[in-house]
Order: structure tokens, then C-alpha cells, then sequence
């Protein structure tokens, strides 16, 4: 017996040590080969066409790099209307001494302005664009370019009647250089048929928040602002032309001295070509060096991608991060140097009324799906 104890000792103990030479050597093999992406487009290329464009609203400072995609893309910055002195003086510091329009008249009626670029507060975009439209003009909206169903009612009403775009800037995808790269490997089959998408979008509160922010009439909600750019990108890497709400909740956990406030929600989206999950907050603690560790997982058939955005919280330095696993390999690719299409894209879209930056019927069902996970969301049990 005491033979049989020592034999079976030492089998385990050579299981044992078997078994962490092949986790070792399993850790080895699968070490991620590191790449540095392509820019695609060139970035140095003359912009195809050139259009006039005007500004109203600098409430979001995304309005900043919305201009500037425009302006890359060929746009040139005639004027822009906004009230208070410090956004004024902040605009004019980045994109230098534009003209200040006396009045939203005064913009609509040059017939030589193509486009309008805004940024209001969310409430006032909706009937900012319908005015915008009736004018002739295309229109971009900061996100969430609607807040209501009924605005969003009146936004496909508008385009239809009137053939402008309404277009969101949804700039999680669209702004965000591995979110480009992680569309062209998903279109190109590098992880076969897209199953689900999983979006993590934490947000940081910080300091100096105007009073709009704390409002929910006023911003729409959390999943309609933040959770508008998680829609977005569930439609376009699923390739989903309907879709639904599963389920939604939201609420307010941490800032109970706003109580219009809410700080949390997710949702759980199902379209016909895959189906998403989404979670957003604004809970990033303040020992992260940016505003959120934005991360978007892709699950294929044959591969999945995870996208971290912004950082790596213990490794490798900036964003644009792309982790790829397929049947072969495991990669990262380094896609800080991508350059982003959207800005030349939309003002080719502008001239020649096509559609490749970005879909319009995909925009509004993006918005559409965010207003109802907002409007049918339960509380999430906090005790």
C-alpha cells in the first residue's frame, strides 16, 4: 500500500509539473505579435471637393473636432454663432479669427453655406436641424442628435420632405481610429460572420459641469446621450438593418444630490444580423489617466477583436489599441496611425449626395433604438 501511496505521489507530482510546462509553453506560443496598422487613406491627400459650412453651438466642446473633421475633408469655416464669451475665445483660438454671425438668420439665408455643424444643448438640436433643413442647408449634430420619439418623428419627416442630411456625429466609431481599423477587418471577414459586439463605455464627470448636464429633459438620459455612439457601432459592425430593444435599465447610483441625474444604464440589443450589449456610465476613477477606458468587443465565427480605446491601463503606452485573435494568430495592432475618412467622406457625401460616411437610415435607427431602451428602462436593484 505504501508503494501504491508513493507512486500515485509522484504521478501527481508529474502531472503536476506536465501540466505548468504546458500552461507555460501555452502562455509562450500564444504571445500577441505586435503590428502597426496602415493609414489607408492617404493623409496628406488634396480633398476631392471644397463646401462652405457655418457652426451653431459650442455647448460640447465635441463641437471642436467636428470642425475640424469637416475642415479636413475640404470644408471651409465661413461663420459661427454662440453667445458666451469663453466659447467664443476657445473657438477662435483653435480654428482662428471666424466671423461671428449676428443671428441663426443670418446663417440660414446665405445660400452659399452648404452645412451646418452643431453642438448646442441636446434638447434644442432636433428643432435646430429641422430649421437647418427647411433652409436647404445639410446638417451634423453633435451626439445624441435627438432626445424624444417625437423629434425623431419629425427628423424622418424632414428628410424625406426635404432630401437634406441629418446626420450624427457618432464620433466612438467614426473618430476613433481603431474603431475604423476593427470596421475594415469585420468587412474584410478577418473574424468570419459577426455573432455579438459588447460595448464599455465609462465616462468621468470632472469638474465645472454646466446645469444642463445634471438634467435628464435636457440631455435625454444616459443611454440616449452616451449609449447613442454604443448603437451606433452594434448596427455597423453586426451589418444589422433591423433591430430591437431586449432590454433596458438605467439609474442613478453615486450623484443623489442631482436627482435629474442618472450615472449608469445598460442595454441588451438584438438586430438581424447579431446581437449587442451595452453598458455605460460615469464612474472612471480619477487614478485613470483619460476619461474613460472605452473598450468594444467584436465575437466572430472564426475570431474576435476587443478594441481599447483610449488606453492600456498597465501596458503599452497611448490608444487605438486593436487585440485580434483568428484561426491562425493573436495580433496586436498599434492603429494610432489610421487615418480617419469620415471628414472627406461626408463632404464627398454633401456634394454628390451619396451616403458612404454614413448611413442615414443607420444614424436614425441608432437613435431610435437608444430613445426606447431610455423610455421603457427599469431601476436597477442598488441595495
Amino acid at each position: 500500500m505504501e508503494d501504491l501511496a508513493n507512486r500515485r505521489a509522484f504521478l501527481m507530482a508529474a502531472g503536476t509539473v506536465g501540466l505548468a510546462s504546458g500552461l507555460a509553453g501555452a502562455a509562450q506560443a500564444q504571445t500577441a505579435a505586435t503590428e502597426v496598422a496602415a493609414p489607408g487613406l492617404d493623409p496628406n491627400a488634396k480633398p476631392k471637393h471644397a463646401i462652405k459650412f457655418a457652426v451653431i453651438g459650442l455647448d460640447h466642446y465635441h463641437i471642436m473636432s467636428m470642425t475640424a473633421a469637416v475642415q479636413r475633408g475640404g470644408g471651409q469655416l465661413v461663420s459661427f454663432l454662440a453667445t458666451d464669451p469663453k466659447q467664443i475665445a476657445d473657438f477662435r483660438k483653435a480654428f482662428g479669427d471666424v466671423p461671428l454671425a449676428r443671428s441663426e438668420d443670418e446663417i440660414l439665408q446665405d445660400k452659399s453655406i452648404q452645412l451646418v455643424v452643431a453642438a448646442p444643448i441636446p434638447d434644442l438640436r432636433t428643432p435646430l436641424g429641422l430649421r437647418v433643413m427647411a433652409a436647404g442647408k445639410d446638417y451634423l449634430a453633435d451626439k445624441p442628435g435627438i432626445i424624444t420619439l417625437e423629434q425623431l418623428a419629425q427628423v424622418r419627416q424632414a428628410v424625406k420632405a426635404t432630401g437634406r442630411k441629418y446626420a450624427i456625429l457618432y464620433s466612438e466609431r467614426l473618430e476613433v481610429r481603431a474603431a475604423v481599423k476593427a470596421g475594415e477587418l469585420v468587412q474584410a471577414g478577418a473574424i468570419g460572420k459577426v455573432v455579438q459586439t459588447i460595448n464599455i463605455a465609462p465616462h468621468r464627470i470632472g469638474e465645472g459641469r454646466a446645469p444642463w448636464f445634471w438634467d435628464k429633459a435636457r440631455y435625454g438620459g444616459i443611454l440616449t446621450d452616451i449609449g447613442s455612439h454604443q448603437a451606433d457601432q452594434f448596427l455597423f459592425y453586426t451589418g444589422s438593418k433591423k433591430a430591437h430593444v431586449v432590454a433596458s435599465q438605467t439609474g442613478n447610483i453615486a450623484n443623489l444630490d442631482h436627482p435629474k441625474f442618472e450615472d449608469f444604464g445598460d442595454m441588451t440589443l438584438s438586430g438581424d444580423g447579431g446581437t449587442g450589449y451595452v453598458r455605460v456610465d460615469w464612474f472612471t476613477p480619477d487614478g485613470l489617466g483619460v476619461w474613460g477606458d472605452g473598450r468594444l468587443f467584436i465575437l466572430g465565427t472564426e475570431g474576435y477583436i476587443e478594441l481599447r480605446k483610449y488606453i492600456d491601463p498597465l501596458g503599452r503606452p497611448g490608444g487605438d489599441h486593436l487585440l485580434i485573435v483568428d484561426k491562425k494568430q493573436a495580433r496586436h495592432i498599434d492603429c494610432s496611425q489610421v487615418t480617419l475618412p469620415f471628414g472627406p467622406q461626408f463632404v464627398t457625401d454633401i456634394v454628390e449626395r451619396t451616403s458612404v460616411a454614413q448611413d442615414q437610415t443607420q444614424a436614425l435607427l441608432a437613435a431610435e433604438l437608444v430613445l426606447t431602451a431610455q423610455k421603457n428602462a427599469t431601476r436597477p436593484i442598488t441595495t
